[in-house]
């Protein structure tokens, strides 16, 4: 029935796209602006709260609680691991924004300050990292662990509405659980669909920048549907095969680019820049977090924070599933620490290379990089890399990198969407996987042709709001399920030691 019902209401979804594109772009604006001001509050703390429950699960008393049976090992090696997360969680829109971001806030930044100065690249850096940092990581953490923990240890369904099990009881099975599992798929195919969106134009960036192939809607369109019938070759390969050797190939490509462009470019102020920026972020953490503008007119946070807030919320069901289903018997502990951490460190050091090196270039060398990105988001990274030795090369390189990225995710999502349609089947059929890779990709492209990017934007919005109620009531659920597992395991240990007492006395 679930399965069924997505597909009607995607479906629709489409046709309403297709026929209508301009009411679709102003209903998503109207939808988009009301969330915005009517529930900006609620992101900002939900998503500073999410991150303080995840250091609470690391560092408290069930952090040694495995995600699995007491002696299973885990599935994946280290590096297979983070690549997968790192792959799956953010890859596209990394590639995408670590030159333009930092030099768009540097033209129109935050916190009142004057575009086009020192003060403004430096608050650009920083919220770069806020957006790209422990945040985003820690929701993708909560969702994935708590996921991973009724399917591996207590032995559920991977599906969303499991997880309601300790608050809802049985009724998980009925409409209620159904409505939640319902709201999973699609706001992980309008997630997704954003970030397939924002590939293809990357893509096309690209190849216009090596081959001057037209930047249009029917370009990204024809990219689209090549790469959908790469990631379905990938996707019916399955996970051991098609999704592990691709996000390794990516994890390789993309640390080799990151080393090329760090020894080339401004190592020196990538550095400082580094340094600089990673203090004012943990200095600033919690300003940031909880800062909005309700005594001016500014419509920044919205734009940005607010949206980026919504955009991982809408991808949780997906990468939370996916890297549940990859984190078997790692512990609570391993597992936080695993997945927020490092992924973190990663982003800041993407962000350090590439948009430290784009602001050397804008501030220090007046190459105008902040006004193409202005123009043009997906060209910026590919004129930066024409300043640098072997630009050529390296922009291939860079394309050939969004391109795996963006087979992956899709891959990834594909596999997902079948798990949640499926009934947690960790193996779902092949056709169900080929279904949800057309549907993905044709939304991509209905949300190209309703309104580019700030159509892609929007739909990813709509989503958002429902689910992050859901991931509330989801830590809750674990809350009381922890606890209630803590209490039998103090009973078990008392009874054990009883025993031990018992056979000591009797020798």
């Amino acid at each position: 029935m679930v399965f069924r019902l997505s597909i009607i209401i995607v479906t629709l979804f489409v046709l309403w796209g297709a026929l209508q594109p301009d009411q679709l772009s102003s209903v998503a604006n109207v939808v988009f602006d009301m969330t915005i001001d009517k529930f900006g509050w609620f992101y900002l703390l939900s998503m500073f709260g999410f991150l303080i429950f995840s250091f609470v699960l690391a560092f408290g008393k069930y952090g040694s609680f495995k995600l699995g049976n007491d002696d299973d090992d885990p599935e994946y090696s280290l590096l297979s691991w983070f690549s997968m997360l790192f792959s799956t969680g953010m890859g596209i829109g990394l590639v995408f924004w670590g030159v333009a971001e930092p030099l768009s806030h540097y033209l129109v930044p935050p916190e009142g300050l004057t575009g086009g100065t020192t003060d403004a690249a430096r608050v650009a850096m920083r919220y770069s990292f806020f957006h790209w940092g422990l945040h985003p990581w820690a929701i993708y953490t909560i969702v994935g662990l708590i996921l991973a923990y009724h399917q591996f240890r207590k032995g559920r369904k991977g599906l969303i509405s499991i997880t309601f099990l300790p608050i809802l009881g049985d009724r998980v099975y009925g409409p209620i659980g159904k409505s939640i599992d319902l709201l999973a798929i699609i706001a992980t195919v309008f997630g997704v669909a954003t970030s397939l969106g924002l590939g293809a134009l990357q893509i096309n960036g690209g190849l216009n920048a090596l081959f001057g192939m037209s930047t249009t809607t029917g370009s990204q369109i024809w990219i689209i549907v090549v790469m959908t019938l790469l990631f379905m070759a990938s996707a019916l390969s399955g996970v051991d095969r098609g999704i592990k050797i691709l996000s390794t190939a990516n994890l390789i490509i993309a640390f080799c680019l990151l080393l090329f462009v760090f020894c080339v470019g401004p190592t020196a102020f990538i550095l400082d820049t580094l340094t600089n920026t990673l203090g004012s972020y943990v200095q600033n953490l919690i300003g940031m977090s909880l800062r909005l503008t309700p005594f001016s007119e500014s419509k920044w946070i919205g734009n940005w924070t607010l949206f980026y807030w919504a955009w991982w919320i809408s991808w949780t069901p997906f990468v939370g599933t996916f890297i549940a289903r990859v984190s078997k018997g790692r512990t609570i502990k391993e597992f936080v620490l695993g997945v927020l951490i490092v992924p973190s460190l990663l982003g800041f050091l993407w962000f350090s290379v590439f948009g430290g090196t784009g602001l050397n270039m804008e501030l220090l060398k007046h190459i105008p990089l902040a006004a193409a990105a202005e123009q043009d988001v997906t060209s910026v990274l590919f004129l930066l890399l024409h300043q640098l030795p072997l630009g050529q090369l390296a922009s291939g390189v860079a394309t050939l990198l969004i391109v795996i990225f963006f087979v992956t995710s899709a891959d990834s999502a594909t596999f997902v969407l079948g798990i949640l349609s499926q009934d947690g089947d960790p193996n779902p059929k092949a056709k169900v996987k080929l279904v949800w890779g057309v549907l993905q990709s044709t939304i991509a492209i209905v949300l190209l042709l309703s309104g580019g990017l700030n159509g892609l934007q929007t739909a990813s919005i709509v989503t958002s709001l429902p689910f992050a109620a859901i991931i509330v009531g989801m830590c809750f659920a674990l809350i009381r399920c922890l606890r209630e597992e803590e209490k039998l395991r103090r009973i078990r240990e008392r009874k054990r030691q009883k025993k031990l007492d018992e056979l000591i006395d009797g020798m």
